[in-house]
């Protein structure tokens, strides 16, 4: 049997599981990953290929390694056990259970199970118990303090639940999917270590949940404890590395997992749109928008990951494009915080941040933990120059994510606002150390150091120079870099970086003050060197000025004429064609 068969026995088996006790996401997953199989092409018909759609030009464009047609070597590939149907007597107490959870009627669901010992009615009234007390936390919440307000509510069905899924644990009486709640319930009253073991012990024993992935996902928050953790070898495992890469702003490693599974799940949605957030976070702008083109091509009613198409269309200012997605998203599902976030762009764009806003916020009331709703927030409030209320933001997106680079950025910009450079500099130097490649950040921090209470100029020109290096696409560190050196008295330094800067501006067909500052210093520096020949080169193309600059370039030549013994007597005017 086939690699790519047996991946279609293993998710067809998985997702009939998952439904079955009602996990509802993990099921869907495993669904969209099943589709993403490349299919026999013996068995394509022209009605029912993808090919002819053009989706997959995207991938073979932009590919940067050759994708075999089977996962990674060393990838086991285990069959999928067969869960344990211990329902036979009183199966009928389970249907009516999950017709009740279905219907979100939790309490009713777990009553009706409340004498069933079989596993699957023991997992579906424990997580019945858990969503009924997640459900009465959620209106605590806004009862004392109001949607988006904080709140000491919690979920009262932890402690119980704790103490029943732990017996059966002791007791070597849990399945997967028990073991997959008692870790859910442990993070949640902050038992992170053993959580850990009891989601890897889950996983392992049945990898195709992905939700208990993404609760593990939750709880590794850096590359030790990643690498700490003992989890079988299986193709499922490669898109966990996958995924908690990205968290852990890994993108290029990321990106090359992402890419090889994409050998055999040729067709995935999920995993063009993690390629796109990969190359998104990579700032490959140009890349990013085909891949959401294509993605809106073959699922066209799609509304996740959209608000990452709409940030990309933001940063180009793509007015037109953000509008039709927006209007897109509404005719779809408006009540999405997605499609909240899209439109709060869109406004964002139009600069009309009140408006802006106001859809943050409901964006917010549907989901509280929406990380990108807060920061995109802080944002607005920082043009609305409202920086106590971009603070207040901004702190709720780091409690959420203490790895958010935006949010502690927003921060450094927002004391910075205030006039507290002392307290920008800290939050500057979280935003880098979690995002080192963003030259953006460098160069913030960099202006930080160069304000008129700190004045460290040194540090100022190492921050410069990391964002030169990190593709400074505003360019503006290759000039403060020329300007802090001849502020320093370092002629030699201020004229190294001077001289970039113009080759990258002649480069890139800029014109502007920069331009004629840099030949000014050039052409000084070189004459004072008796460099006559380099600076008879700067002073000629400032004769193509009409400003001062021309008379101070003529002036400048006349200098060099006389100092220069055997300097052929001409007219200055010859210089200028």
């Amino acid at each position: 049997m086939s690699s790519k068969e047996s991946c279609r026995i293993e998710l067809r088996t998985a997702i009939r599981q998952l439904s079955d006790r009602c996990l509802y996401s993990a099921s869907k997953w495993a669904a969209e990953q099943l589709v993403g199989i490349e299919q026999d092409p013996a068995k394509f018909t022209p009605s029912n290929t993808r090919f002819q759609r053009g989706s997959s030009s995207i991938r073979r464009r932009f590919r940067t390694n050759e994708i075999t047609s089977t996962p990674p070597t060393g990838v086991a590939y285990v069959s999928t056990p067969v869960m344990e149907e211990d329902e036979a007597i009183h199966g009928d107490f389970y249907l009516l259970a999950k017709s009740y959870f279905d219907c979100r009627e939790y309490r009713r669901a777990a009553h009706v199970l409340r004498d069933q010992t079989g596993k699957k009615s023991v997992f579906l009234r424990c997580y019945a118990l858990y969503l009924a007390g997640e459900k009465r936390k959620e209106e605590e919440m806004i009862e004392l303090e109001g949607p988006l307000g904080k709140s000491d509510a919690v979920n009262r069905e932890l402690v119980s639940l704790e103490r029943e899924l732990a017996t059966l644990c002791k007791n070597n009486t849990i399945d997967p999917f028990g073991l997959y709640l008692y870790g859910l319930v442990l993070k949640e009253k902050g038992n992170e270590n053993l959580a850990r073991k009891v989601l890897v012990e889950s996983v392992n024993s049945y990898p195709w949940n992905w939700s208990a992935w993404s609760e593990l996902q939750s709880l590794c928050t850096t590359v030790d404890i990643l690498n700490g953790l003992n989890l079988s070898n299986h193709w499922m495992k490669e898109f966990f590395l996958a995924s908690i890469y990205q968290e852990l702003r890994m993108h290029n490693e990321s990106l090359s997992k992402y890419e090889n599974l994409q050998g055999m799940f040729t067709f995935s949605n999920y995993i063009q749109a993690q390629i796109a957030k990969a190359r998104y976070s990579l700032r490959e702008f140009e890349q990013v928008e085909v891949i959401f083109e294509d993605l809106l091509r073959n699922d066209p009613y799609r509304v996740e990951d959209m608000d990452t198409y709409s940030n990309v269309l933001y940063t180009k200012e793509c007015f037109s494009a953000l509008s039709y997605l927006a209007h897109r998203v509404i005719m779809t599902d408006k009540y999405r915080p997605e499609s909240c976030c899209i439109i709060g762009n869109y406004y964002s764009l139009k600069g009309q941040h009140e408006k802006s806003v106001v859809y943050f916020r409901r964006a917010l009331k549907l989901n509280k933990n929406y990380l990108s709703a807060w920061t995109l927030m802080g944002h607005e409030y920082v043009e609305m120059k409202n920086t106590p209320a971009a603070v207040d933001a901004y702190r709720r997106a780091v409690d959420i994510n203490p790895r958010d680079y935006r949010a502690w950025y927003g921060l450094g910009q927002a004391y910075e606002m205030m006039g507290m450079p002392h307290y920008a500099l800290h939050y500057f130097r979280k935003s880098v150390f979690f995002q080192p490649i963003d030259s953006r950040l460098w160069i913030a921090m960099a202006q930080c150091y160069e304000s008129e209470q700190l004045h460290m100029l040194e540090e100022a020109i190492k921050c410069y120079k990391r964002a030169a290096n990190c593709n400074d696409t505003e360019a503006i560190a290759l000039h403060r870099l020329a300007i802090l050196h001849r502020e320093l008295d370092q002629p030699e330094e201020a004229a190294f970086y001077y001289k970039k800067d113009l080759e990258r501006m002649e480069a890139e067909e800029r014109e502007g003050p920069n331009i004629v500052e840099a030949l000014m210093f050039l052409a000084t520096h070189y004459k004072t060197q008796k460099k006559f020949e380099e600076a008879e080169v700067y002073c000629t193309r400032l004769l193509d000025y009409t400003g001062p600059e021309r008379e101070t370039a003529k002036s400048l030549l006349r200098g060099m004429r006389i100092a220069q013994s055997g300097f052929p007597s001409m007219d200055v005017e010859h210089f200028h064609p």
